[in-house]
């Protein structure tokens, strides 16, 4: 059932790209905290109906707006250009609208940027990892999407979003956070705040690495959820990654650790129930075998070595991220609830402990 409310902005944004037809409802997809998405409906001149994914970006997390773009336009043609002649070619990458003017985005009246892509037919995307083939399924899918990335010519990509996994960084950013205490929260989560405190330990693991060169430097997608990952509704099997903002220059230790994050963690995100929680290892043997296969023995031996401890680290800086947001008011995540992010962090503390001590950190 298509949208009422806000469906001008969607349908009046669609309507300046060069659809093949003409626009005439929209459904808002309500997964992701960043940008707002809607699922179109275009009518062609044949009559029949096909479907376009129309976004706008969040102008707070992606302050350049073009150069993200740009990035985003560079990777999809590389790999459009490599799947060429490849059975279901046209699936297993996003396809990018040009606008009637040709160009990639659309900005409105208000100053917001639009694109469109072509909607993914028969795939699907879940909220979580159903069982161990699907996490490896999702782990492999992302290592070979930074392998087929990883002859992108010159040069270096643009950074969309400076510091992403810098979690010293994220530390500083903590700190003055609890310093500005904005919404006088901060006396309220003492206990929260002792327990990321503990965590610093693992703040240098990667990025020093990463800047020592100890390990290299990759074309990574940085936000390795299993929703980012469409699958094919019949086999099950991985056709196409999406949300292709953040693809920037990292480490392959953010993905798999984001992977990890998602795939052992049996709970929701923000999950008040945590005494439910456990950790599975089932699930972290099947991600670290799906990216290891998808990876084609290219892994140096620091990155294997860094393996076990990655999904804490970024369990960690992800607490960090929504702790930041919850003291300054909840104004970057999205929240359906009050105190979600403070849920989210409780949640993250208890799964960067539980990833370290399988780890043996």
């Amino acid at each position: 059932m298509a949208q009422t409310g806000f469906i001008g902005r969607p349908l009046e944004a669609a309507s300046r790209f060069q659809l093949g037809g003409i626009a005439f409802a929209a459904d808002q997809i309500k997964t992701g905290h960043i940008n707002d998405t809607y699922l179109v409906h275009v009518r062609r001149s044949e009559g029949d109906v096909v479907r376009k994914i129309v976004q706008r970006l969040n102008p707070h997390t992606f302050p350049d707006p073009a150069a993200t773009m740009k990035n985003i336009m560079r990777v999809t043609e590389h790999l459009q250009a490599k799947y060429a002649g490849m059975p279901d070619a046209s699936r297993r990458v996003l396809h990018y609208r040009k606008t009637l003017s040709g160009d990639v985005m659309y900005s409105d009246k208000g100053g917001y940027f639009w694109r469109c892509c072509d909607f993914i037919p028969n795939a699907v995307s879940v909220d979580s990892v159903a069982d161990t083939r699907q996490a490896f399924i999702a782990a492999k899918a992302f290592a070979e999407f930074q392998c087929d990335l990883s002859d992108l010519p010159a040069p270096r990509l643009f950074e969309s979003m400076r510091n992403l996994h810098n979690t010293s960084h994220r530390i500083e950013q903590l700190y003055r956070a609890v310093e500005a205490d904005a919404c006088n929260r901060a006396s309220t989560v003492k206990k929260e705040l002792e327990s990321l405190h503990a965590l610093e330990y693992l703040a240098p693991l990667i990025t020093d690495a990463l800047s020592e060169g100890s390990i290299p430097e990759r074309v990574a997608h940085n936000d390795t959820k299993i929703s980012n990952v469409m699958l094919d509704k019949h086999t099950g099997n991985a056709v196409c990654i999406l949300d292709l903002d953040t693809v920037m220059p990292g480490a392959s230790l953010y993905d798999f650790g984001d992977l990890v994050r998602v795939a052992v963690n049996p709970i929701r995100e923000d999950e008040r129930d945590l005494p439910h929680f456990y950790f599975r290892s089932e699930m972290y043997a099947a991600t670290r075998d799906g990216f290891l296969a998808g990876f084609r023995d290219v892994l140096t031996a620091k990155e294997r070595d860094l393996m076990p401890i990655a999904g804490a680290v970024i369990s960690f800086e992800l607490g960090m991220r929504y702790m930041t947001d919850y003291l300054y008011g909840d104004n970057y995540f999205r929240i359906i609830r009050p105190h979600q992010n403070l849920d989210r962090v409780r949640a993250l503390i208890v799964l960067a402990r539980a990833i370290a001590r399988f780890a043996g950190a």
